[in-house]
């Protein structure tokens, strides 16, 4: 039987920043996450300029490229907007994670490598039962199992997302040196390609779309960028991720809290899951910390409300017959434009 104060379940970023936060906390910590070392999966790979502060105030600060603002294009038409926060970064999966488990060592975080699949409460604990055998005990427990939380499910709190809503994601890196020092999003019929330099000679795209859409039918769809790449090394598999809506019926049930996409999610169209992970993050620990769960909820909504809001419009538009006008629009209203995109970008 393994006890501590906290038990953080999924050791990906966002479990990660909560362990490193409880720990600053002077916390008791431990993550249980089946996947040893470091985890690389399907992401944009854009720091938006708000999370890298957020990121530094707990000890850690990836090695990435220096992103100056945002460009939508559709092959016609382009818009561009400044940060006017500060850069945002380019940074690969694997180096994020890597400098987010070498922080939790750091502060002596201890690691479980199992899977929970069962959980149940008292007034006083958290009990959770490992697939290996073991019983593992928290006085709290923050669940950062992602977009498809086995945690939200025992609990009962996963709500089931139509199927007309969902949409998938697909990255694959490519050896190219950038050309822009810009998150550039190509719209086009089939979906959102971003492109997202990560690393000195290294450019990552990521696409956004229904299901049953192929990462090469989309690229050609976006004959500019197909030109861009023609003949670069891929220097990554390709990987996959989603569906990425996923709703919650609450973010509490008594002593476990749910943290980042596990907590429910809108869509990855404006880069800001890291971001929001570490807000909720440091909402969750200041919860454990007062005693108090109730107060996570209501912070919770605050911290997400923009991106809730403004996310689930745009891709709302995004999958109706107004894609379309979608970058014309924002070329023609560029201050509305600037307006949203620097509301996410704090």
């Amino acid at each position: 039987m393994t006890a501590a104060r906290v038990a953080v379940v999924g050791g990906g970023p966002v479990g990660l920043a909560c362990a490193i936060e409880a720990r600053m906390a002077g916390f008791g910590v431990m993550v249980i996450e089946p996947r040893v070392g470091v985890i690389d999966k399907a992401c944009g790979e854009g720091l938006m300029p708000g999370a890298i502060p957020a990121l530094a105030r707990l000890g850690v600060s990836p090695r990435g490229y220096p992103l100056r603002g945002v460009e939508y294009r559709d092959g016609r038409r382009s818009v561009q907007h400044r940060f006017a926060a500060g850069n945002a970064l380019g940074v690969r999966r694997t180096t994020l994670h890597a400098a987010l488990l070498a922080r939790a060592q750091e502060l002596g975080v201890d690691f479980v490598a199992d899977r929970v699949d069962g959980i149940a409460q008292s007034a006083d604990q958290v009990r959770l039962h490992a697939a290996g055998g073991a019983t593992l005990i928290g006085d709290w427990a923050l669940a950062a199992d992602g977009l498809h939380s086995n945690v939200a499910r025992l609990l009962g709190l996963h709500l089931p997302t139509p199927r007309a809503r969902r949409r998938y994601g697909l990255r694959k890196h490519f050896a190219i040196e950038p050309w822009s020092d810009l998150i550039e999003i190509h719209w086009t019929r089939l979906g959102e390609i971003y492109v997202t330099p990560t690393a000195d000679g290294m450019v990552g795209l990521a696409l956004l779309t229904r299901q049953g859409i192929g990462f090469d039918d989309a690229l050609a769809a976006s004959p500019e960028l197909a030109d861009r790449v023609r003949g670069a090394e891929a220097v990554s598999e390709l990987r996959g991720a989603g569906p990425f809506r996923q709703n919650t019926r609450a973010r509490t049930s008594g002593r476990v809290l749910l943290v980042g996409d596990a907590s429910g999610y809108v869509d990855a169209l404006t880069g800001e899951g890291i971001r929001m992970g570490v807000a909720q993050a440091r909402a969750a620990v200041a919860a454990v910390a007062s005693g108090e769960a109730g107060g996570y909820e209501k912070e919770w909504r605050e911290v997400t409300r923009d991106f809730r809001r403004l996310t689930g419009a745009l891709v709302g538009l995004a999958m109706s017959p107004a894609r379309r006008f979608i970058v014309p629009v924002s070329h023609a209203a560029p201050g509305i434009f600037d307006s949203a995109v620097e509301r996410l970008a704090r």
